[in-house]
């Protein structure tokens, strides 16, 4: 099964990749190793996860604003998320995906955390503004 939805367009661009889910928000200061892309985080539901090529889907970002500045250090790295797809993004995420060129949707006619779940093969048209998911596991939601 494909869905497609649309949303807002943050920062342009195309990604496809495997989808990485959480319902829980992301620091990606202190919460995401820049050099190996792993979620460090103690306790977060994503801890030990790659976040490297994926598209990631959280509901928003939290801590400081130098977690831009990380998001740019995963690029430069090469660790960076393929794309990002919050419920809403605030100004530490968009200006990190500003920085890093990583393609950033939120707002989208559906929930994105209960629609995408991890392991679906996702589409992030964010030059058009749709999300284009296919679901990857036998049972639909």
């Amino acid at each position: 099964m494909t869905n497609r939805i649309k949303g807002r367009v943050l920062v342009k661009g195309m990604a496809r990749g495997l989808a990485l889910v959480t319902k829980e928000p992301l620091s990606f200061l202190g919460g995401v190793d820049p050099k190996t892309g792993i979620v460090v985080e103690h306790g977060h539901e994503l801890e030990g996860s790659i976040v490297t090529n994926r598209i990631l889907v959280f509901p928003y970002g939290k801590g400081s604003t130098v977690g831009s500045y990380t998001l740019f250090a995963m690029s430069k790295q090469g660790t960076k998320p393929a794309g990002i797809v919050n419920r809403r993004s605030e100004t530490i995420i968009a200006a990190g995906c500003v920085l890093a060129d990583i393609p950033l949707m939120d707002n989208l006619e559906k929930d994105p955390i209960e629609i995408i779940q991890s392991g679906d093969l996702v589409t992030l048209d964010a030059e058009n503004g749709f999300v284009i998911i296919r679901r990857a596991h036998a049972t639909e939601r």
